[in-house]
């Protein structure tokens, strides 16, 4: 049995939820190992629309037990919304089915006041941010003052906790003349939430020894994309958590010798929403067409997406960095009625070919993307399940990109529907 991690392969909005629906429905375990719930993935099974932020994809299939990690960051209401939400279409959501780390990280109210503050004064510097609090949070989670679900056990383990973290969100409020946070109303508001999160609560790292010893297929499921992990990022236009595969491991607890097969799921074309480099951005009518019939909306937040080429320089980068074996290329069908279809082999910058993305953001803004060009299909791939009844010309665009980004591609998505795959090579067998 393999152990199998989903990343996004670009920014994000890959279309990650109905692959991992697929991918779940055959595991055992599903997790979620970091991010919170400014990512969302959306799913849809027997008609019915789940949109899922913080709960794993697993929640809504029975007899599967989903797990949040400790590398994710919990807003404890949006997690108790999201529950209500899902148990009124008909899905039981207790602690046999779902498991909460002890030592994740919770996400308070002043944490989303602070990413407002904070994006609201960036001006021309802003980057961005679904201003949920999640970045706040993981910098209180590194700077050690931060609560923890544990913490929500004891109020004055938590009375103590909280005079900490305030002691240094307070003086930020007050350098930009802010209204001081008092912790009164909350301490009570945690409190009277704490036992209907605590009950889900558990040593994460001991529940996944314990699926590995009985052969459990588990599942890591990541939000966002590469292209937004604060370390390989485009740094500074990221999230605040390491979203490349290898934060499974730190994520929730297991070895990296539980990662047996890392998925990438990848569009084929680009996309991205909020600020930072695109180099590959379409800023006219055929970027307008792709964000139109792709649905180019973010699941959580509604923004509209940036849409651009595919960029085979960033995929191949991003593919290297993470340890991808295998790539699910989604969205096909969004491309069947272009003229002239483009990807990046290379970029240019400062009259130099260069084959990667550089770090610092200002050479990124700098780049300008090299293309080859091909012919479009100009005919519907909606609904092909088997690659041999693909167009000629598509199946030459695939067979182009997998050789520039030099990873199999395991699956080709052809609808938003689940059974609309074409499926080459099954993440847990090979």
């Amino acid at each position: 049995m393999k152990n199998v991690v989903v990343v996004g392969s670009q920014w994000g909005d890959e279309g990650k939820g109905k692959i991992v629906d697929w991918l779940s429905s055959h595991a055992d375990v599903v997790i979620r190992f970091q991010g919170g719930h400014n990512a969302g993935h959306t799913l849809v099974i027997d008609g019915v629309t789940y949109k899922l932020r913080l709960l794993p994809s697993g929640i809504v299939r029975k007899n599967k037990i989903s797990i949040i990690g400790n590398g994710v960051v919990i807003d404890p209401w949006a997690l108790l919304d999201e529950i209500k939400e899902i148990n009124s279409k008909g899905v039981n959501v207790d602690e046999k089915n779902l498991i909460i780390s002890e030592a994740a990280n919770l996400i308070l109210p002043f944490h989303r006041e602070m990413d407002e503050i904070r994006e609201d004064a960036a001006g021309n510097f802003k980057i961005g941010t679904t201003r949920r609090g999640i970045g706040p949070a993981y910098e209180d989670k590194v700077g050690r003052r931060s609560i923890r679900v544990m913490d929500l056990a004891s109020k004055e383990n938590l009375n103590k906790r909280l005079d900490n973290v305030l002691a240094h969100h307070n003086a930020i409020r007050k350098g930009l003349k802010k209204k001081i946070y008092e912790k009164g109303v909350l301490i009570e508001e945690l409190l009277k939430i704490a036992p209907k999160i605590l009950k889900f609560s558990q040593p994460v790292w001991k529940k996944i020894d314990e699926f590995k010893q009985k052969n459990k297929k588990i599942l890591f499921e990541g939000a966002q994309g590469i292209l937004l992990d604060v370390d390989h990022g485009t740094y500074p236009f990221v999230t605040s958590s390491n979203t490349v595969a290898s934060s499974a491991a730190t994520g929730t607890g297991c070895g990296p010798n539980s990662i047996n097969y890392v998925l990438g799921i990848t569009k084929a074309y680009t996309t991205r929403v909020g600020e930072g480099p695109f180099p590959t951005e379409l800023k006219d009518e055929v970027g307008e067409e792709l964000g139109t019939r792709g649905k180019e909306f973010g699941t959580v937040t509604s923004r509209k997406r940036r849409c651009g080429w595919f960029d085979g320089v960033l995929v191949r980068q991003t593919i290297k960095i993470s340890g991808i074996d295998g790539i699910a290329l989604t969205k096909l069908d969004v491309l069947d009625e272009l003229d002239k279809i483009k990807i990046c082999v290379a970029y240019e910058i400062n009259g130099k070919k260069i084959d990667y993305l550089p770090a610092a953001v200002d050479d990124q803004l700098k780049v300008k993307p090299i293309y080859k060009t091909y012919d479009g299909w100009k005919s519907s791939t909606v609904g092909i399940k088997n690659f041999d009844e693909l167009p000629k010309n598509a199946k030459i665009y695939i067979q182009d990109l997998e050789k520039f980004i030099e990873t199999k591609i395991s699956s080709i998505s052809t609808s938003p529907e689940r059974e609309d795959t074409i499926l080459i090579q099954d993440p847990f067998k090979n």
